[in-house]
């Protein structure tokens, strides 16, 4: 359980979170986040997704940035909202050479905060420690595949594809892979 103040470190995958609300702040109303992306983010594999039951709000705080909505990608700068609603598909990238600062609300909170948590386990697991890297392999597919189906009520993968992610999280029980 995320707590205010508590960072959630994604450094390997260009991302940094700080808990501004966490779910016990707000009953579980909403987890507000404040964003650091560092440059590059998410220009490679972005996780296409969407949240079954959330809507997720965006305020891009410092820098530029792209969000995918709708099937388009959009251009937001210093001062831009963005609003997705409940199944929307979407995701995010910083495309630009400086870091980008952003506030994000999901409403409800859900175990958002949860899942957070748990990206941070696995990219301790998956991330070469030595060089501080992460790579997508298909050791770190697994792990993603498990925690992608342990938080379905509240993010579902679209690209890759849902199922995709199915299946590699039943063979990931399997081979007894948790995070």
């Amino acid at each position: 359980m995320a707590t205010k103040g508590q960072i959630l470190d994604m450094t390997p995958v260009g991302m940094k979170f700080t808990v501004l609300q966490a779910s016990a702040d707000t009953q579980g109303q909403s987890l507000v986040l404040h964003w650091e992306l560092l440059p590059g983010c998410n220009m490679k594999d972005p996780l296409v997704h969407m949240h079954p039951d959330a809507i997720e709000t965006y305020e891009v705080l410092e820098g530029e940035m792209e969000f995918y909505i709708h099937n388009q990608w959009v251009a937001a700068k210093k001062g831009d909202h963005l609003s997705v609603p409940k199944g929307v598909t979407h995701c995010f990238r910083n495309p630009s050479p400086t870091p980008v600062r952003v506030l994000n609300t999901h409403q409800p909170a859900l175990k958002m905060e949860d899942y957070f948590e748990d990206v941070c386990k696995v990219l301790d697991k998956v991330t070469d420690q030595r060089r501080k890297r992460f790579r997508m392999s298909p050791r770190t597919m697994l792990y993603m595949s498990v925690l992608m189906n342990t938080y379905r009520g509240e993010i579902i993968a679209r690209n890759p594809p849902d199922g995709a992610i199915k299946v590699l999280g039943w063979v990931a029980k399997v081979l007894g892979i948790k995070y």
